[in-house]
């Protein structure tokens, strides 16, 4: 096989993110910690949450409780914006704080979350800067972007003093948006893929039931596939124990060039018609 669950995408020198990760969205406080604890049994060792998610306790304590070295793990928070104050040093504490929220001494990736939340380029500015300043201090290993598009990443470029690793948006066969991906590809930032299954809505499609006969997996499971096989990294999200168990169950199966040209048709466009969160792609 071309990958396995064990594989890592190196972001930065001595920084290796796993090339599947484990969301936390939306996952419920006294859900989230039981959740966690049960995707690193599976195998996870990576984990996205966010400040607006308000789950980073839960997420750090099923880490802390694993009995597995804190180094183990790759731990990715994401901020949507800086205070209405757009105060730089109020801004970088808010971020200290949002590391210590997890327990744990440092993450190994913060994102901005969008542009678009962010107080204009004014607050995008303040918020990197923050950012640039907590990787300084050693409270994240890394930084980068989500929902950024060419128009975003050309702003931040023209100040960042250190460089995005990645940048993550919603992808999935019916949402490829292609001046998104082309924008982070020039600029050698990894892809990491959110609602790469598009939360269940296109289990019953005909080709994905098809793709499922042939290769004897689920539906979610064709879809993780056909992202890891583009080289995304994408980000699965459950609270179901047996859905958690066979959304890593990925490695064992690989698509002819046909059956991937196949789901790769599905897009629909761009900015995709059918994306989940297209508040977010739409921000060019």
């Amino acid at each position: 096989m071309a990958h396995k669950a064990t594989d890592t995408r190196e972001l930065a020198p001595g920084v290796r993110m796993p090339i599947i990760g484990f969301g936390v969205w939306d996952s419920p406080k006294g859900v989230c910690e039981k959740s966690c604890a049960e995707a690193i049994k599976v195998g996870y060792r990576h984990f996205d949450s966010a400040m607006y998610y308000d789950n980073e306790d839960e997420v750090g304590d099923a880490i802390k409780n694993s009995g597995i070295d804190r180094s183990e793990f790759f731990v990715t928070t994401k901020v949507l914006g800086p205070p209405e104050s757009l105060d730089p040093e109020e801004t970088y504490q808010s971020l200290v704080k949002a590391v210590e929220k997890f327990g744990l001494d440092y993450v190994d990736l913060f994102l901005v979350h969008t542009p678009k939340m962010t107080g204009g380029a004014k607050g995008r500015k303040v918020v990197w800067q923050a950012l640039e300043k907590l990787v300084e201090a050693k409270k994240t290993r890394t930084i980068g972007v989500s929902n950024y598009g060419k128009d975003h990443l050309k702003e931040l470029y023209e100040y960042c003093k250190i460089k995005p690793v990645c940048n993550q948006i919603e992808i999935h066969p019916w949402c490829q948006p292609e001046s998104h991906i082309k924008a982070s590809t020039d600029a050698g930032l990894p892809l990491v893929a959110f609602c790469p299954i598009v939360r269940g809505q296109k289990n019953d499609d005909a080709t994905v039931q098809k793709l499922a006969k042939k290769y004897n997996k689920d539906a979610g499971q064709i879809l993780l596939r056909w992202s890891v096989q583009h080289g995304y990294i994408p980000l699965i999200k459950s609270d179901t124990p047996s859905r958690i168990k066979s959304n890593y169950d990925i490695f064992d199966f690989e698509f002819s060039k046909e059956d991937l040209a196949e789901l790769d048709a599905k897009t629909t466009g761009d900015p995709p018609k059918e994306a989940i969160a297209p508040w977010n792609l739409n921000c060019d």
